[in-house]
């Protein structure tokens, strides 16, 4: 009895067993999938298979890093002027000079530079190798050469030197800055602080940055480290290929970088060579994109283009016949949709050129003939923004809800700021925090011209012409900028109860 009662109990744990080894087969194993439902479309794979991709920056370092170059820039120019000076928005170009402020010393700077043809072409900032006496190159095989400068342009920080009697030259390899996405992986190479071929890694952070220049700045942010030293030095991205040339810094945050674009680099470098320098077409306009409430304060049939601010005396685009409110929708045939395009494109012709600009002037489209000069070199702003005159006993409130108060332009306005005493206005004498004139940016000592192309001619006509405003209103403000010297337009949303 017991040995039959042993066998029942081992078959029946046998039995278990295998039950129990099926069941977690079972759930252990996949059942074969429906192909319709689990394999992803080529597109859709692709892009996985990218995503994870990982980059090798240690051979991308290897390939390109004896292609960088250390700069030592020395100028007998005394004084106490050093790079690294934070300009007035907080960025600041990273090189690297000496603490020591003796005037009696020569001025000196370190940063980086990139070997663009093997004949010892390299591409450098502008800020690096600005006023330079004396440029040493050392190459990454120990090697410190002269250089001379064969072209340099401050507009976009690019410089060209050269390197003669050092034998063929590792050149890096030049990609596209055009097809750069936010969020790519990108590494930059330099010198900061003297730490020579220092690698850092980070992703593009942003693309057409503007820091110095409103017109013509494009640059990559990023935040691969880049610090004193870096400047001049190459941005790569993960073909190994140079997409930017690592320029400036944010002084008020750190692994925040700037570089500039190689694209814009490789325009400037034909005219490096053939002259040293960079002539761009100007046609001597103020312009502003056509915001949704720039459209429907001055009833414009299209967003696209870019409306002309102001116009500058004597330039070809005021010999020409320019007005402040025309939009400009193309030029030579090629439509423009904003003002950096326009900017872009003029900037492309050289100077002499005639070119045709489609315009809407008033609603009807015409066309206009300019000879371009060449644009002027950045010029930095020598006025004194405090020196606004205080308010007078002749303020006038001119519309509360705006926020916004004038006074009289008189005489001694006029030959302050140096305009025709013609001109007719008011002076914006205060403007109330967190009001809708606040959030347009208009601001005390900037004059108002017209509201709506109606002109101002006294404080008594703006609060008229503002009086019959109502809620959800756009009202477009015709301005003259004293600390810029330049007019402008600015779009007021009445916000009123």
């Amino acid at each position: 009895m017991s040995r039959r009662f042993a066998l029942v109990t081992v078959l029946l744990v046998a039995s278990g067993s295998f039950l129990v080894g099926l069941i977690v087969a079972g759930s252990l194993t996949p059942a074969p999938a429906d192909s319709k439902t689990s394999r992803l479309p080529a597109s859709a794979a692709g892009r996985g298979s990218a995503a994870i991709t990982l980059v090798n920056f240690a051979d991308i370092a290897e390939h390109i890093n004896p292609s960088v170059v250390n700069i030592d820039a020395t100028s007998l120019t005394t004084g106490s002027e050093d790079g690294g000076a934070v300009d007035k928005n907080g960025y600041v170009h990273p090189w690297e000079s000496p603490q020591d402020r003796d005037i009696a010393k020569p001025r000196r700077g370190t940063g980086a530079g990139l070997i663009i043809e093997s004949d010892g072409h390299i591409l450098t900032n502008d800020h690096v190798i600005e006023r330079a006496d004396r440029i040493i190159v050392k190459l990454s095989d120990g090697r410190s050469l002269k250089a001379h400068v064969v072209g340099s342009d401050p507009d976009t920080d690019i410089a060209l030197i050269k390197v003669d009697g050092a034998g063929p030259l590792p050149a890096a390899p030049l990609g596209e800055s055009s097809s750069l996405r936010v969020g790519e992986w990108v590494c930059a190479i330099g010198n900061p602080l003297a730490y020579e071929h220092t690698v850092t890694v980070g992703v593009v952070s942003f693309v057409g940055r503007k820091l110095f220049d409103l017109s013509l700045d494009n640059y990559i942010q990023t935040d691969a480290a880049i610090n004193f030293g870096n400047s001049g030095g190459p941005l790569i991205n993960a073909n190994g290929e140079v997409i930017g040339i690592n320029s400036a810094i944010s002084a008020k945050a750190s692994n925040i970088g700037f570089a500039v674009p190689i694209d814009q680099a490789r325009e400037v470098i034909p005219q490096l060579k053939q002259y040293g320098r960079v002539a761009r077409g100007y046609i001597g306009v103020a312009l502003k994109d056509v915001d949704p409430d720039l459209q429907l304060s001055l009833h414009l049939t299209t967003s696209h283009g870019a409306l002309v601010q102001d116009v500058t005396d004597g330039s070809p685009g005021g010999r020409a016949g320019l007005r402040a409110y025309d939009l400009i929708t193309a030029v030579e045939g090629r439509p423009v949709s904003t003002n950096d395009e326009l900017i872009r494109l003029v900037a492309s012709i050289a100077p002499g050129t005639n070119v045709r600009l489609d315009v809407v002037r008033d609603g009807r489209p015409i066309a206009v003939l300019v000879k371009l000069a060449e644009r002027p070199g950045r010029l930095q702003d020598s006025r004194d923004n405090g020196s606004e005159r205080p308010s007078s006993d002749r303020e006038v409130e001119g519309s509360p809800w705006l926020g916004v108060a004038v006074r009289e332009l008189d005489r001694a306005d006029l030959t302050e700021l140096g305009l025709p005493q013609s001109l007719h206005g008011v002076v914006i004498s205060r403007v109330e925090p967190l009001s809708p004139a606040s959030d347009a940016s208009l601001s005390r000592g900037q004059l108002i011209l017209e509201v709506n192309r109606r002109p101002v001619v006294s404080a008594t006509e703006f609060r008229h012409l503002v009086a019959g405003a109502h809620a959800g209103d756009v009202l477009t403000f015709y301005l003259y900028i004293p600390d810029q010297a330049q007019r402008a337009l600015r779009t007021v949303r009445v916000d009123r109860p």
